[in-house]
C-alpha cells in the first residue's frame, strides 16, 4: 500500500487561520488595531516573515488594513452590509421601526436563548456589565447614552450566544437597531411606569441569561418586546388623538 506524504501546513497558513477565527468569532472587532508584528511573532512564538505573510493575505482579502505609519486594523467596514443610503431610508419612516422591533424578536430571543445555553462566566460579567451602564445611563437621563448602552448589551448577549451567523447580522442591524432603541426611548419615557416597567423586563432576561435558564430567558425576551411593542401602539394611539383634539380647538377659534 502506497501511503501519501502528511505535510506539515506552512506557519503563515496557520496564523492567518487563526487571525480569521478571531475576527469571525468577534474577539478581532471591526476597526480594532492589531498588535505589532514583534507581538504577534512573539505571541505566537514564529518568525515575524510567517506574521507578515498571513497579514499580507489577509489584507488581499480584505479583512485587515494596513496604514500607513499607523498600524495593522480589522476593517472597519467588516460587519456594514447595509449602505448608509438604507439605513437612513429605513430609519426616515415610522412604519418601518415597528418592523424592526418584531424582527428583534426572532434575533433577541434566539440570541438570549443561547447566551443561557453557552455563556461562560467571562460573558455573563460582561453582560452585566452592560446591564449597569444601561442603568447609570437613564439615572442621568441621557436618552443618547442609554440607546448606545442598551446596543452594547446587545452585542453582548449575541456574542454569549456563540453563534458567529446571528453575531455578523446583529452588528450589521447595530446602527438601524441603537436608532430604533432610542427612537422608542423618546416615546416611553412619556410615561414613568413604563420606563420602571421595561428596565424590570430586561433585569429578568439578565437574570435568565447568567442563571442558565434559556427557555425562561427567550420567553422573557419576548415578553419584553412585546410589551414595548403594544405599549408604542398605545401612545401613538394617544398622540393622534391629541392632535385631532388640538385641530378641532383650533378650527373652534377660527
Amino acid at each position: 500500500m502506497a501511503y501519501q506524504r502528511i505535510r506539515q501546513p506552512k506557519l503563515s497558513d496557520v496564523i492567518e487561520q487563526e487571525l480569521e477565527r478571531l475576527i469571525l468569532e468577534g474577539t478581532l472587532s471591526a476597526g480594532q488595531k492589531l498588535p505589532s508584528e514583534r507581538e504577534l511573532a512573539k505571541q505566537f512564538d514564529v518568525s515575524r516573515p510567517s506574521v507578515r505573510e498571513a497579514i499580507q493575505r489577509l489584507e488581499v482579502k480584505k479583512l485587515l488594513i494596513r496604514r500607513q505609519g499607523g498600524g495593522t486594523f480589522v476593517s472597519d467596514t467588516l460587519w456594514k452590509s447595509f449602505s448608509e443610503p438604507l439605513l437612513d431610508l429605513l430609519s426616515a419612516h415610522p412604519d418601518t421601526q415597528l418592523d424592526l422591533l418584531e424582527s428583534r424578536h426572532a434575533l433577541e430571543g434566539i440570541s438570549s436563548y443561547f447566551a443561557a445555553l453557552r455563556g461562560t462566566e467571562e460573558d455573563f460579567k460582561r453582560i452585566l456589565d452592560c446591564h449597569d451602564l444601561i442603568a447609570k445611563a437613564q439615572q442621568q437621563g441621557d436618552l443618547k447614552a442609554e440607546a448606545s448602552a442598551v446596543m452594547h448589551y446587545l452585542i453582548a448577549v449575541t456574542e454569549s450566544a456563540h453563534n458567529v451567523v446571528l453575531l455578523h447580522m446583529v452588528r450589521s442591524l447595530a446602527p438601524l437597531l441603537e436608532q430604533n432603541v432610542l427612537q422608542n426611548f423618546e416615546l416611553l419615557n412619556r410615561r414613568e411606569d413604563v420606563v420602571e416597567k421595561v428596565g424590570k423586563h430586561r433585569a429578568e432576561i439578565v437574570n435568565a441569561i447568567v442563571s442558565g435558564e434559556p427557555d425562561k430567558a427567550r420567553e422573557a425576551s419576548h415578553e419584553h418586546l412585546a410589551y414595548i411593542e403594544e405599549t408604542l401602539l398605545d401612545l401613538t394611539r394617544e398622540e393622534s388623538r391629541r392632535e385631532r383634539s388640538l385641530r378641532r380647538i383650533q378650527q373652534r377659534k377660527d
